[in-house]
């Protein structure tokens, strides 16, 4: 559910400023940095032309691959399937409107540089059917066979804000939640890193679940239940409550549960815009050029193998056969493909990035859509005069239940199921149309007399991303005490102090940020490895408008000490 990450609920109301993803780790501008007038840099007029590998066409290689186009340079985009990674919108044949998200399918308005690129390329948003959310007409919270049917918190019986005061208070108590919001509005760089450092060295070590248990507001295991089944934001995080607790606050003080936004159309017209875009002014470029016109039309196929050859080359082979030898390269796809899938030098990186990889955690994630000849969910009941169906949270199976309407007189789309880790593996075994049945079955037991099947008209569709080959998983999540090995991975970028047989091939991608599976995180990772090829090649920010690497020493993570 939707719970309020300020002292009240009209905080935001009273603050103009908005809470943003700025930080806490790094408190770099991205959004200034994206917007501002004088771009973010050049390389060389001898280095005009030079061809810069990018490795996987997910958001954050094709926002890499984009910029360093307007650079003047000429990104080579590998990509192993198809342009978008997680960015997956899936079509449904003769409807052309209704497209299934089976990855990001919501974006927090806080994630301000994503926007940006959102507006850039024309693209539109609206409201996400979250439950509880202003944009959703009513909410189930169906737990241990019992429903509850609200269209507001308050709604719901007390032990739900119960619930709902205790996370607030135990942010408050136990995180600084009220000081760390108001340095992010402030953008007040040097108070948002004393406070966050110091919840880094005190709670790198704690999971969520502890978080909680440690709290005297969360005394009651009941209450802890609650918020694991039902949780904040985006519904239930008991699958979550394993992670550190690092990773839980990052996105609660940056407003990233909440207020969401879906893309019109499908969140894979992003990546795919970017590709095709052919903005003006680029250097060396002459307008009309896009990124697909760079690479003949279409991308490089997978990459097979990856190595450095003399001198301080990065030379790559794809599953063609085909052998490319770059000055720089950027990896954006998830960082498990360079232990399995891609053959890598042993030297291609340091050791120690080697150990950060190898110790990533990946959450798996499991969805189940079907396509309805229209939202019936709206009908009201005959006997109580209820919404038919609603927004549904529960234990059952299902865990999530979304319904995205497209118009009274147009098919409607319904998510049967969202689940996560340990609740994603437990469909594994069955396919699409056993998914299906098993979700309808709880939704039956929570709905008695809704006829689901009746309005279903097209095959169901599913994924799971912990068995797709190029992902392993929908995105990072870290445990306690893997600070040091995010911070390795996040700073590599910055590469000045790296032996020189170690520069010149960047990491990038959501799960080298801090705020792995959200937009936010790999479009600020991109920008970072755009960065660090312009600062190889011989490049440089403008000085009215330094780069993240330029601020790197005065707003760069804590490292922790062994």
């Amino acid at each position: 559910m939707t719970i309020p990450v300020t002292p009240d609920s009209t905080a935001a109301d009273t603050d103009p400023r908005p809470l943003t993803m700025f930080g806490p780790d790094f408190p770099f501008a991205y959004d200034d940095y994206v917007t501002h007038r004088s771009g973010l840099g050049a390389v060389p007029t001898y280095r005009h032309g030079t061809e810069v590998a990018v490795i996987g066409g997910g958001l954050s290689g094709m926002v890499t691959a984009y910029e360093l186009m307007k650079l003047g340079l000429k990104p080579i985009v590998y990509e192993a399937d198809q342009i978008g990674g997680r960015m997956r919108s899936h079509p449904f044949d003769g409807h052309p409107d209704v497209v299934a998200e089976m990855g990001a399918m919501r974006f927090p308005p806080s994630s301000t540089t994503l926007f940006h690129y959102l507006d850039a390329m024309g693209l539109r948003t609206e409201a996400f059917p979250n439950p509880l959310a202003d944009s959703t007409p009513s909410t189930v919270i169906d737990l241990k066979g019992e429903s509850y049917y609200a269209q507001h918190l308050d709604d719901l019986p007390p032990v739900f804000r119960e619930v709902s005061d205790a996370w607030q208070r135990t942010l408050e108590d136990h995180a600084e939640l009220i000081p760390l919001q108001q340095a992010i509005r402030d953008r007040d760089t040097a108070e948002l890193k004393r406070i966050w450092n110091d919840l880094v060295v005190r709670l790198d070590d704690q999971t969520f679940y502890g978080f909680l248990a440690s709290s005297k507001h969360f005394a009651s295991f009941r209450h802890r239940e609650v918020f694991g089944q039902v949780g904040f934001g985006t519904g239930g995080w008991d699958t979550d409550f394993p992670n550190s607790i690092l990773e839980i606050l990052r996105v609660v003080i940056t407003a990233a549960d909440d207020h969401h936004r879906g893309i019109v159309g499908g969140s894979q017209q992003l990546p795919l815009r970017l590709w095709t875009d052919t903005p003006a002014g680029m250097a060396h470029w002459p307008d009309g050029t896009s990124v697909r016109a760079l690479n003949g039309g279409s991308t490089r196929p997978r990459v097979t193998e990856v190595r450095r050859t003399a001198p301080h080359q990065v030379t790559v082979t794809d599953s063609s056969g085909e052998i490319r030898t770059y000055p720089a390269a950027v990896f954006t796809a998830q960082s498990w493909m360079l232990l399995n899938n891609i053959h890598c030098d042993d030297d291609l990186f340091p050791i120690d990035h080697w150990t950060a990889i190898e110790r990533t955690h990946y959450m798996g994630s499991t969805k189940v859509f079907a396509l309805v000849d229209r939202p019936f969910w709206k009908d009201k009941d005959p006997v109580t005069g209820r919404d038919l169906v609603s927004m549904t949270l529960t234990d059952r199976m299902s865990r999530g239940t979304y319904l995205l309407d497209h118009g009274d007189d147009k098919p409607g789309l319904i998510c049967l199921s969202y689940t996560w880790s340990d609740d994603s593996l437990k469909l594994l075994p069955l396919d699409a149309t056993e998914r299906m049945n098993l979700m309808i079955k709880s939704l039956e037991e929570i709905y008695p007399g809704v006829d689901f099947r009746s309005h279903i008209i097209s095959t169901p569709v599913t994924l799971s991303w912990e068995t797709e080959r190029d992902f392993m998983g929908a995105f990072k999540a870290n445990l306690p005490g893997h600070y040091r090995y995010q911070e390795r991975l996040f700073s590599h970028f910055i590469q000045d102090e790296l032996d020189p047989r170690h520069r010149g091939i960047f990491l990038a991608g959501d799960d080298i940020s801090w705020t792995a599976g959200w937009a936010e995180g790999a479009v600020q990772t991109a920008l970072n490895a755009v960065w660090g090829v312009m600062h190889h090649l011989g490049g440089a920010a403008p000085a009215d408008n330094p780069g993240p690497g330029d601020r790197y020493a005065e707003l760069g993570p804590i490292r922790l000490c062994d």
